[in-house]
């Protein structure tokens, strides 16, 4: 199956910088309110200086309605 142009540019991008696209508008205190991780961990996993467990990655994943493999495994 073809990638689009979308998928190609995503694949080149870290963990932390797909965090930071799909957060989109939404501030890190909204993102920590609604899925209960804090925003010290938030932006410490978007500017890539630590990398969440496994329950926080399918946490994330659910909260923006990707695969966890959609931004943690590339």
């Amino acid at each position: 199956m073809k990638k689009t142009k979308k998928e190609v540019q995503n694949m080149s991008k870290s963990a932390g910088e797909i965090l930071r696209t799909l957060r989109g508008e939404r501030s890190r205190e909204e993102v920590s309110k609604e899925t209960g991780i804090t925003v010290r961990s938030l932006q410490a996993y978007e500017i890539g200086t630590r990398t969440p467990r496994d329950g926080v990655k399918k946490e994330l994943a659910d909260f923006y309605g990707v695969p966890v493999a959609y931004i943690f495994f590339r």
